[in-house]
């Protein structure tokens, strides 16, 4: 099992954001201090049966608290385990992911049957309540996380006191989100400096959360703070690789990016996550993929609306085709040396990784363009097929631009063309530009 120690910097104290998130709830619904509230250095800000509101804020963030001030609440109508149960069972009647997992378990009682002994201490509950009435989407999440991974439980053979453990820990990997500003949630908002940061770090601040209840099992622990971890070792907080991540961090790691496709995307989702967990394979557990890829082409096969993707494969396998070759081209037109000595730092390098890197994945998927010729003759009259190579065109695509922008933005000085290989890729920018 991996070292779930915390790292020195992580400040597990209330922050102001979870703070504003409690007393604005608490102005919505009876919150009650059923303890006094103290400040590190003993002073009481809260009588013990004072009511709760945003009246109080200033006065909580302006000082550090004794203790997590959700550990002395009582609150109207929180989350508890039947609360739970009926959201998830409500959530899987009406979601069409969470459906489909029960429909190929027999059932949803069978999903939710974990939940019925799940540990559920007050801050929890109180966090959870907050969750619920603050930040719904995330609350949302949480719930569709934790059932995607109850079901690979149950398939991976977990136990019934395991798959418990299983979805608490689904159930609160995200806590850690509660503490930041939800600004990082906006599309349009670009999470930089301490934001970023924060982001990093919430894994590290929902371990520590629930190891402070004591109420759950270390694999629990351990199971939250991997799961933005990868098989291939590019996830965070840690980048753990293979072996060094835990079963129950593996199975997190993947519900997470499952549940995520399915609330990202109104269109295709299970289309969608098929082509990026066979496109990106290193990067997932293969066994616990198995479980769920059977499912998507099941449902991409009754997705009627794929149809007239097929009309735009064609464009899509010659501008890949056309930006891996100019590149190739730009390359070879170097002076001697110039490619083999460009600074591991340096934008030549960059791109010349991604791109080759985005090459290798379209050819063990079988999807090069270089492969696409003598597929898409077979696939003439294959509307579903043909939709399927649109789609992992339009995500290698989406990764060309990526190269694009990244350039731009970490070095704005290519247009200078100062040296050869800066000249190379803001030539081959200039054409991502026209052309994608």
């Amino acid at each position: 099992m991996t070292d779930s120690s915390a790292p020195d910097g992580i400040d597990t104290a209330d922050s102001p954001h979870y703070l504003r998130a409690l007393t604005d709830m608490a102005d919505q619904r009876a919150v009650v201090a059923g303890a006094a509230i103290y400040t590190d250095n003993g002073i009481k800000l809260v009588e013990k049966g004072a009511r709760i509101d945003s009246r109080l804020y200033d006065r909580l963030v302006q000082h550090k608290l004794r203790e997590p001030i959700d550990r002395h609440l009582s609150i109207e109508n929180p989350v508890d385990v039947p609360a739970l149960l009926s959201a998830a069972q409500t959530l899987t009647e009406q979601d069409a992911l969470l459906s489909m997992l029960a429909e190929a378990l027999g059932s949803a009682a069978r999903l939710l049957a974990p939940l019925r002994s799940l540990p559920l201490p007050a801050s929890m509950a109180c966090k959870l309540t907050v969750m619920r009435d603050q930040r719904p989407q995330l609350f949302q999440h949480s719930l569709q996380m934790m059932t995607v991974a109850v079901f690979l439980g149950i398939k991976s053979g977990l136990s019934e006191r395991d798959c418990g453990t299983l979805a608490a820990a689904a159930l609160l990997h995200d806590l850690g989100v509660l503490h930041m500003d939800p600004a990082w949630d906006d599309p349009e908002n670009k999470v930089v400096g301490v934001q970023r940061k924060h982001l990093v770090a919430h894994p590290i601040s929902a371990m520590l959360m629930i190891r402070d209840t004591q109420a759950y099992p270390r694999s629990a622990e351990v199971a939250v703070l991997e799961h933005h971890e990868r098989m291939d070792g590019s996830g965070y907080p840690r980048a753990l690789a293979g072996a060094d991540i835990t079963p129950m961090g593996r199975i997190l790691l993947l519900a997470e990016v499952v549940a995520a496709f399915y609330e990202k995307y109104d269109d295709m989702p299970a289309q969608r996550l098929s082509l990026v967990l066979r496109l990106n394979h290193r990067k997932f557990p293969s066994t616990l993929v198995a479980f769920i890829l059977p499912l998507l082409q099941e449902e991409v096969a009754r997705e009627s609306a794929l149809m007239p993707l097929g009309n735009d494969a064609t464009r899509q396998i010659d501008l890949l085709a056309e930006a891996f070759s100019y590149w190739e081209q730009l390359k070879a037109a170097l002076p001697d040396g110039v490619a083999a000595k460009a600074p591991t730092g340096s934008a030549f390098a960059f791109a010349d990784a991604r791109l080759l890197a985005l090459q290798k994945a379209l050819v063990e998927a079988g999807s090069h363009p270089q492969q696409q010729s003598e597929l898409m003759a077979q696939l003439q009259g294959d509307a579903i097929g043909m939709a399927e190579v649109a789609l992992v065109g339009r995500e290698a695509l989406w990764q060309l631009q990526t190269i694009l922008n990244a350039s731009h933005r970490r070095w704005p000085q290519l247009a200078e063309r100062a040296t050869p290989d800066d000249a190379a890729v803001a030539d081959w920018c200039d054409w991502a530009v026209r052309r994608l």
